[in-house]
């Protein structure tokens, strides 16, 4: 009997160990930051509090603007070309985030969705009319940002419900809503969207299961998201000409 309290009393020190250090690697296993291959020779640059924040861009003088926030590991340096290619009447601005492209400072939550705020802000002083494009990490700023500013349009592309319910997912045995700093709960803030929404979801996205991008979709007041889906897994190339093909076909 002694014994077997001493086995229990080490896998509880092993399993509260465990716990202690998703704790305090979370981010590490959150934010997979990449350098930029093309690193913009004239960015815009948004001095924000602890960092400076890059951001790749195809200024132009129109109304019309495309505000980019991509993926976890995602260099969207390479995307600008081939964005300011099939979006030709937008000014085009992809957003390097905290640590990642040439950004100094380090990525939470918080800070994310500050700097989108922040450069949302700045760009509206240019563009009435901004299309705001969130993937996979990305949807999460894209959401809190349409739900907190007017956007013309709102592109979520393999978005989730919450990162805890992913998390939860991948880490059963772990109390995981409780360690998390950065939780991305996408559907707490989606009822505040009143943008026309679009989400595409990957027919075979082995990271975001369907579920997570349907229960979005379902938080939104109903008339404002439509639900499409695409052939691919959760990172397959999809090319900026066939979202703004899409975009097009969604606009009444």
């Amino acid at each position: 009997m002694r014994m077997l309290l001493t086995v229990a009393g080490y896998v509880l020190a092993g399993y509260c160990l465990l716990c202690l250090l998703l704790y305090l690697l979370q981010r590490q296993l959150i934010y997979y930051p990449v350098a930029a291959q093309l690193p913009p020779t004239e960015p815009l640059v948004l001095q924000q509090a602890g960092a400076t924040v890059l951001v790749s861009q195809q200024p132009r003088d129109s109304s019309q603007a495309l505000l980019y926030f991509g993926g976890n590991a995602e260099d969207v340096s390479v995307s600008l070309p081939e964005f300011a290619a099939a979006f030709p009447d937008h000014g085009i601005y992809l957003m390097h985030y905290r640590g990642y492209g040439g950004s100094s400072g380090k990525p939470s939550e918080q800070a994310l969705v500050a700097d989108a705020l922040a450069l949302l802000d700045q760009l509206q002083n240019k563009h009435s009319d901004i299309t705001v494009i969130g993937r996979s990490l990305g949807s999460g700023v894209a959401v809190q940002l349409a739900a907190q500013r007017e956007v013309a349009q709102l592109v979520l592309i393999t978005p989730f419900d919450s990162l805890s319910a992913l998390a939860q997912r991948q880490f059963p045995l772990f109390p995981v809503k409780w360690l998390l700093k950065d939780t991305y709960n996408s559907v707490a803030y989606a009822p505040a969207i009143s943008s026309p929404t679009l989400i595409l979801v990957a027919a075979q996205d082995e990271i975001i299961g369907r579920a997570h991008s349907e229960a979005l979709y379902q938080a939104i007041t109903p008339g404002f998201a439509t639900l499409q889906s695409y052939s691919g897994s959760h990172n397959s190339y999809l090319a900026a000409s066939q979202l703004a093909t899409w975009l097009d076909s969604a606009t009444p």
